[in-house]
């Protein structure tokens, strides 16, 4: 992983040649090469380890087998690895796998280890990947990356039941006609699809246009429904990886880097796309508002970054660096005229569905995972985890990033990504596919650092949350929210739960 030719500095125009195009024959155009200043200039090159392309075709091979493993575990029965699924774990959920393998491991601590094993093997494969990378051609790459996401395509969702959750809410609002910002799941006591969901009395977190595009699904049988979250989905994924592509190719870096940096690394393929989670649903649209933008289409990208805002308001950070990218006066009134424009009917969708109730935002941000940030900190620095006293200062720390950023770091790509690294580091329940967040605008941007921040952060989330550091420490007796906040986050976390 190393800078690419183009940086975040000011380039300075040094030659000229004549370009043609409509309103443009004959005219001087500026070559632009990156500015280097005095510092750069007298930095000896790095050295780099690089490998070929065989080591990279076989680890490529080793993420193949091993995401086939998990699927195939998952998919075989009710097991650790599927929510639920030792209560209710119906054929239509486990997907075609279940018909040809068989479960091989059935004492849950054994399955544990082993997922956790091939998790860390796919971590070291994933590390070989990205060093063998610039040998091999995109065409490999992108092969990969459609061979991983079709056989995610058949597994059960992992970890967490989030799939049903989206599908709870759209039944309660479009069938039983209750609002899902304030009513809960557990008002559909009986709809079939109770059995499959958590966080019963938690009203909906999901954004408003997320919770409209779901509403249409409420009409479908549940298992058609299923699959056709599942299969939007994994269609998004590939969207994402394209358009990584494209930006990467307006910026004038090597696409394997970015594509590979991002579509490969392990979380993204077993905790995003094989839990089949929404961020998809907010990361095309916001990458679609880098590449519009990368294309001086102002207007557009300005539409399309509050779509993607209406979908997860996480994407709200990008929008003071797409202004900032946007560099003069005429291109900045564009994007906020797009934006203005596209808001309009957004809030209209919103007002008609969901009055004026929002998206439930505030109990989530009060629940701790042991491994978030504020709670570790909180521990080293006093015992007491991650304390509402604690957490306002993370949101502080947030805000002045985002301002540091935006006011003082010319490569607005590194900038959205520091400030999207401050705010999963200022998270209290922090889950391992927020990573996902991070790197694309990682693999875009001018910052070597930014990366191997991107890529330390994926192994933390890696070794956190696999379930073997879990028994561990429950074997050693050792809780991270054994603490006044972790009681009452247990609490709070029960209720919401049943």
């Amino acid at each position: 992983m190393r800078e690419d030719s183009i940086t975040g500095e000011q380039p300075v125009a040094v030659a000229a040649a004549t370009v043609t195009g409509p309103g443009l024959a004959g005219a001087p155009a500026p070559v632009v090469r990156p500015r280097v200043t005095p510092e750069r200039s007298r930095r000896r090159p790095r050295a780099r380890v690089a490998l070929g392309a065989d080591a990279g075709r076989i680890a490529i091979g080793v993420l193949l087998i091993g995401t086939l493993a998990i699927v195939a575990s998952a998919a075989a029965g009710p097991s650790i690895l599927v929510p639920r699924s030792v209560q209710l774990f119906p054929a239509w959920e486990a997907g075609p796998l279940h018909l040809i393998v068989t479960r091989l491991i059935t004492n849950p601590i054994v399955l544990g280890n082993v997922f956790s094993g091939v998790l860390v093997a796919m971590l070291g494969a994933y590390a070989v990947v990205m060093l063998a990378v610039r040998s091999l051609s995109m065409r490999t790459i992108a092969i990969a990356v459609l061979a991983l996401n079709l056989v995610l395509l058949l597994s059960p969702p992992m970890q967490l039941t989030d799939l049903f959750n989206y599908l709870g809410y759209a039944r309660l609002g479009a069938l039983h006609h209750l609002n899902p910002y304030t009513h809960t799941i557990r008002q559909e006591l009986f709809d079939p699809v109770y059995g499959f969901s958590s966080w019963h009395n938690l009203r909906s977190p999901y954004g408003p246009l997320f919770t409209a595009l779901t509403y249409p699904l409420a009409f479908l049988p549940l298992p058609v429904a299923y699959w056709l979250v599942k299969l939007a989905t994994v269609a998004l994924s590939l969207a994402f990886s394209g358009l990584i592509w494209q930006c990467a190719r307006q910026l004038g870096r090597d696409p394997r880097v970015a594509v590979a940096f991002v579509s490969l690394n392990p979380i993204f393929l077993i905790y995003a796309v094989e839990g089949f989670h929404n961020d998809f649903f907010m990361l095309v649209p916001m990458m679609g508002a880098i590449s519009l933008l990368l294309a001086r289409r102002e207007r557009s990208a300005g539409a399309m970054i509050m779509v993607a805002i209406a979908i997860k308001f996480t994407a709200v950070l990008l929008l003071p660096f797409l202004l900032v990218a946007a560099r003069s006066k005429p291109r900045r009134i564009g994007l906020v005229i797009g934006a203005a424009v596209a808001a309009i009917p957004l809030i209209a969708l919103d007002l008609a569905l969901f009055g004026l109730a929002l998206p439930n935002l505030s109990q989530q941000s009060t629940l701790l995972t042991g491994f978030s940030i504020p709670n570790v900190f909180g521990l080293l620095l006093d015992g007491g985890g991650g304390t509402p006293a604690l957490l306002k200062i993370a949101v502080v720390g947030v805000v002045l990033v985002v301002a540091h950023q935006f006011y003082r770091n010319h490569d607005w790509l590194a900038g959205a990504g520091w400030s999207t690294l401050a705010l999963i580091a200022s998270l209290s329940w922090l889950m391992p596919w927020y990573v996902v967040w991070l790197l694309p605008l990682a693999a875009l941007a001018g910052s070597v650092r930014l990366r191997w921040v991107a890529a330390v952060l994926t192994v933390y989330l890696m070794f956190a949350f696999v379930p073997t550091i879990n028994t561990f420490m429950t074997n050693h007796n050792i809780d991270l929210l054994r603490t006044s906040a972790g009681h009452a986050t247990a609490s709070l976390q029960y209720k919401l739960a049943h």
